[in-house]
């Protein structure tokens, strides 16, 4: 007889040997090596049972040593995830990766001591970082337009009078309410007649502390602003 591993049988077949229910995947079992075939392991090509067509049903465990490679996964119960190497998820721009619960982030110090990167708690809804870096931008041009992802901006450029430095600060509607954006003059020298001019986009109709533009004076000012999602506040 010869050797083999897996065959389908529909059941429908007039000339078959092996055993089990329609559908069923045969394997050889027993020390006469026949075929048979298990609820446990089935494969419908049409509707059957309630089951949807061309699915492989599986009732029990699997254990695969190498890859697997699906258009899609549907997990309906995780209890533990272990992997080693780089994880991605997502290939546009668009995906939203969306979970319930807290999240914890773990790393280690200097002498490999545990300790905890960051949390977001579902209770309390605050988020906690061991150490936090903000996008910084260096301005090195006279006019110079912010955006959303922006949040320190130190300006190096340098004019002389009677030209100023501008940044336009976009609408807060458009960073939404809790946005902070940080501005820093980093020119040592004072900048004498010259200044930093904050500036609302034209027509927009938003504001800074309740005026359309804003003036950094002296040597070495600093701002910052908070986003109410309709103006601009210092703070």
């Amino acid at each position: 007889m010869a050797n083999f591993g897996w065959a389908y049988v529909a059941g429908d077949c007039e000339h078959t040997s092996g055993s089990g229910p329609t559908g069923s995947l045969q394997f050889i079992s027993g020390a006469l090596g026949h075929t048979t075939g298990s609820w446990n392991l089935r494969f419908h090509t049409g509707s059957k049972f309630g089951e949807q067509p061309y699915h492989l049903i599986l009732s029990g465990n699997l254990t695969v040593t190498g890859a697997i490679s699906a258009s899609a996964l549907h997990y309906e119960d995780i209890t533990h995830i272990d992997a080693t190497g780089s994880t991605f998820f997502g290939n546009s721009r668009d995906d939203i990766h969306s979970r319930t619960g807290s999240l914890e982030m773990w790393g280690a110090d200097d002498a490999n001591n545990v300790v905890v990167v960051l949390t977001a708690s579902s209770y309390s809804g605050q988020t906690f970082v061991r150490g936090f870096g903000g996008r910084y931008v260096n301005v090195t041009s006279s006019h110079h337009t912010a955006s959303t992802d922006e949040y320190i901006l130190g300006v190096t450029a340098t004019e002389t009078a009677p030209d100023n430095i501008f940044i336009t600060i976009p609408s807060a509607s458009i960073y939404g309410a809790g946005a902070v954006v940080v501005i820093k003059d980093q020119v040592t020298a004072p900048r004498g007649l010259s200044n930093i001019t904050l500036t609302c986009s034209a027509g927009a109709g938003y504001k800074f502390d309740g005026d359309t533009t804003y003036i950094l004076t002296g040597t070495m000012p600093a701002i910052s602003l908070y986003s109410n999602g309709s103006n601009w506040f210092v703070f």
